[in-house]
C-alpha cells in the first residue's frame, strides 16, 4: 500500500480522542501503537491488544511518524 493511502488512515479529530492522531474509526491514538511497537512488541501483539487494528493500520502508524520526523525533525539542530 502507497504511503499516502496508509496516511489516509490516520483521522485528527478534536471530536475524538481530544484532537490526537488515531487510527480512523477506532480511538487507537498513533502514540500508543508507537509505544507498544517501541517496547517491543510485534505488530501481531499489538493487534492482539487492539483487535480492531489491520495490519495496515500499524504500517500508517509508522509511516504518520516518518512524515513527522521528516519535517520536524530535519529542521532541527543538534544539541550538543
Amino acid at each position: 500500500m502507497p504511503r499516502d493511502d496508509l496516511l489516509k488512515r490516520i483521522a485528527v479529530d478534536p471530536n475524538i480522542c481530544g484532537g490526537v492522531p488515531c487510527i480512523r474509526g477506532t480511538r487507537v491514538p498513533v502514540s500508543v501503537i508507537l509505544d507498544a511497537l517501541a517496547e517491543g512488541l510485534t505488530p501481531d501483539e499489538v493487534r492482539d491488544h487492539f483487535p480492531q487494528l489491520q495490519p495496515e493500520d500499524i504500517r500508517a502508524a509508522l509511516a504518520y511518524a516518518a512524515e513527522l520526523a521528516e519535517h520536524v525533525v530535519s529542521g532541527a539542530t543538534p544539541s550538543s
